[in-house]
Order: C-alpha cells, then structure tokens, then sequence
C-alpha cells in the first residue's frame, strides 16, 4: 500500500493513471466510434486536466484541504464545458458526460485520499524557534536536525528562524542548502502560511515591495472582473428586481442604501446595497454590523446571509471604486479610529476593497478593535499574496459562505 501511495503521490504518474482509468471505464461502457461519444470522451479529459493544474494552486493558501475543493472546482468547469458546448456547437453525448464526471469526480477522491500522507510537507527543521506551532497543522511534518548536518537529513525543505541567533556551522548549513537548491523556509513564513495572515507585530521587518500588490496581475484582475459581471448581469438582473419589489412590500424606505466608505488611497467613495434595514435616525452613531441586529428585516435577514445585499455592489466596480475581491471597505469614522488605534491600519487601502474578500471568508464580521486588527492581518496577507489563484480561492470560500451564511449579521 506504501508502494501504491509513493506512486500516486507523483504528479506524473497520478495524472497517467488517471486517464488511463477515465478511457477505460468510458470505452468499457460507450461505443467510441459515435462522434458524440467520442467528443464528450476528450471534453472529459480536458476537463481532468483543467483540475489536475488547478487545484494544486487553489489549495496552496492556508494550506487547505485539497478535498473541500475538488466538487467545486470540478463541476465549475463542467459548466464551462457546457458553455463552451453550446456556444461552438459541438456533438456531444449527455450521458456520456454525466458517466465521465462521476469518473472524474470518484477518481480525484481516491487518488487525493490514497496519496494524502505522501503529500504533507516533511520539513527539517534547526531547532532555534517553537516548531511545536507548525506541528498543528496535518498538512506539515517536522523533525528536528541536529549537528553535524546533513543534506540526506532533508526530505522536502529546511525551516528555521532567520531572525534569531544561529551559529556558525547552522549558518554555513543553510547557505549550502540554498546553493544546492534545498529549499529553505523561514519559520514565520511557514506560519503565515497556515494561519493565513501576516505577523502585523512584526511588520517593520518587511520590505514595502513584499506588502505590495502585484502590478501586471491587478491591471488583468481589473479587466478580468468586470467581463465576469458584465457576462453575468442578464443572469443577475432579473434577481436583483424581484429582490428589489421583496424589499418594498416588505417595510417602507428606499430599495437602496448608499453610505461614505474609504477606498483605495484612503479616497472616499458611495458604496452602494439592497436596504436590508428599518429606516434608522439619521442623527444616530454609526455602528458595526453585529449592533443593529434588531433593525434587520426578514428579507433584510435572508439577503444578508446570502450575500445578496452586496449585488448593488457590481456597479460600484464597472465604476472603478472596488473590485470583485478585496478587503471589505469600511466607514470613514472607524477608519479614522482604527488608525489611531492599530499600526499599519493604512497599508489595507494599498488595493481597492473588495465586495468580498479573504477576511470576510476567514473571518467573517468584526465586532471590536480586537477583530479588527486580526483582520487587518487577514487583509495584508491578501495584499501580500495577491494572485490569480488567491482570487480563485476566495471564490470558492465565498459560495461556501453564502451556502453556510458564515460571518453573516
């Protein structure tokens, strides 16, 4: 069995097999020599593939169960299959798709399960920082090394502390690692990487370049988020007004509700939002979300846990003012207020705010200056590690939150 999980752990290998045993069970089951059969075979494949180079770089942040992303992922490229289908009028065979996504799907189960332990990242590490904090995670196994080192003692990497006192020979160790092209992990690095969030204590010791967004990803990202909403907004329209008649049956006041939020540069701007909310005073304080509860009506409720409230917000991003994903913005008053009271408050307006983010789905709602500043560390780690396949992540952390309501007030 050992043997078996080695050979699945190697990316080539699993990927063989896998098309060998998709082809296998198609032909076994439907006659090839039919166009459709046979289109739907290779569509199947393509959409394998699409997974295989996928999902490693979706499940890489926090470093994240690879089977809560597997039916997500898969099935959200089965509709672009679909799409692609329909759209360049291909031959296809329904039931031969149906089949080869349940292929799929069984397949990338059982190959995940079998090479999961194979998989975990087994570090080394010099024994000058509390490993026992990267022991919790069951993605990452580390064993301590001591002199005289040795290359044949690493099996994946070497993590160690590169800011606290190390000696001579753990000194050259390191070095000859790096030479020999041993990958060498700082322990906070390693940290940051399963907690999903930057050590904002220590953020002086960070270069501003490592807390700055990508520039040619966030020209694309701009681009790429605004095809998605305007390729989805006849889908969206017709949602939006029958949530928009709900609102106004239900309670009087506006269908919309417009409030000053910073953006990025620390700019204001008009977010926009489906009132979710009886009419408050207009010379009331301004609260976090968690303390008007109360004023929250039943279709307020439902929107909200859903994330439909935010829907307005589309037209706050073909506008420029906010992106898809990003931190969330916040009112003026507690920015001003989060400033004096967290450092480095100011770098989460590097990038444009988002509607949802890698806070909202990690965190989900602040109630206090407390979770405010853990948030800003969930912020900046965005910031930091800001990619294509971050965005795809939060993605789908975003459907599982409208699915659970998680974070939502």
């Amino acid at each position: 069995m050992r043997r078996i999980n080695k050979l699945l752990s190697n990316k080539f290998i699993s990927y063989g097999v896998g098309i060998a045993f998709i082809y296998g069970c198609i032909a076994s089951q439907m006659p090839l020599q039919h166009n459709t059969v046979y289109n739907s075979l290779i569509i199947t494949i393509a959409v394998y593939s699409s997974c295989i180079l996928i999902l490693p770089r979706i499940t890489k942040f926090l470093l994240v169960d690879k089977n809560l992303y597997i039916l997500p992922v898969l099935l959200s490229l089965y509709i672009i299959a679909v799409i692609a289908i329909v759209l360049l009028r291909i031959d296809y065979s329904r039931p031969t798709l149906i089949y080869g996504f349940i292929i799929v799907l069984v397949w990338l189960f059982v190959s995940t399960f079998v090479s999961k332990n194979e998989s975990s990242l087994k570090l080394s590490a010099i024994n000058n920082f509390d490993h026992t904090i990267l022991n919790t995670n069951q993605h990452i196994e580390i064993s301590i090394i001591e002199a005289p080192y040795q290359f044949s003692q690493i099996e994946h990497g070497l993590v160690v502390n590169l800011h606290k006192k190390l000696t001579p020979e753990q000194e050259k160790f390191i070095a000859d690692c790096s030479i020999n092209n041993i990958a060498v992990y700082h322990s906070e690095s390693i940290k940051e990487m399963i907690e999903g969030k930057v050590q904002t204590r220590h953020l002086s010791e960070n270069t501003l370049g490592s807390l700055g967004a990508n520039p040619s990803y966030y020209l694309i990202k701009q681009g790429w988020e605004s095809l998605v909403i305007l390729a989805s907004l006849p889908f969206l329209l017709p949602l939006m007004i029958l949530v928009g008649i709900a609102i106004k049956i239900e309670s009087k006041g506006p269908i919309f509700y417009t409030q000053s939020r910073i953006g990025q540069g620390g700019k204001s701007f008009q977010i926009y939002k489906f009132r979710s909310m009886k009419i408050a005073n207009p010379k009331a304080d301004s609260k976090f979300a968690t303390e008007e509860v109360d004023r929250v009506t039943k279709i307020g409720k439902f929107i909200r846990q859903t994330r439909i409230d935010e829907m307005p917000q589309f037209f706050n991003v073909l506008k420029g003012e906010m992106a898809l994903i990003g931190p969330r913005p916040e009112q003026e008053v507690f920015v001003k207020a989060f400033e004096e009271a967290i450092p480095f408050y100011g770098y989460r307006h590097m990038v444009k705010p988002g509607i949802t983010g890698w806070a909202q789905t990690v965190q989900g709602y602040t109630a206090d200056t407390d979770s405010t500043r853990e948030k800003l560390a969930h912020d900046l780690y965005y910031i930091k590690h800001l990619s294509f396949w971050l965005d795809v992540n939060i993605f789908f952390k975003t459907l599982k939150t409208m699915l659970t309501g998680f974070g939502a007030k």
